[in-house]
């Protein structure tokens, strides 16, 4: 028998996260570990609930999400970004609410690309006068 799951895919920087909601207790598990485990920081767990505090579902669904690129910031954005998605599948009416909170927006800012002759995006070697 199939358990009833839904899907959502959320992106942030150059982090890809694939989440899938199932009903349950509310555990939320990233790359095969507990997001105590995954991420260090609680502001940043905090940022990854955000969509179940919006809708007013936080203990209702178990997550389940495979994040990969970028780093603890950017990873918890794409989770809360593919949780929003997710959750629209749940819930239409979702949309209003998540929409507000801006939670459903893809977050376009990404970081500015190397350019050639110099050492980062703007940054240039100490100029010498001979």
């Amino acid at each position: 028998m199939a358990q009833v799951q839904y899907r959502g895919t959320g992106r942030r920087k150059n982090s890809t996260a694939r989440v899938r909601l199932v009903p349950g207790t509310g555990k939320i598990e990233m790359n095969g570990k507990s997001i105590e485990d995954y991420i260090p920081f609680a502001n940043l767990r905090e940022v990854v609930v955000q969509p179940f505090n919006v809708t007013e579902t936080l203990g209702n669904y178990d997550v389940l999400a495979n994040v990969n690129g970028g780093g603890f910031s950017g990873q918890a954005g794409a989770v809360r970004h593919g949780i929003a998605r997710a959750l629209l599948e749940v819930d239409p009416d979702f949309r209003g609410p998540l929409k507000r909170a801006g939670l459903l927006t893809r977050d376009a800012r990404m970081k500015e690309r190397k350019k050639p002759g110099l050492k980062k995006a703007r940054k240039a070697g100490q100029f010498s006068k001979r």
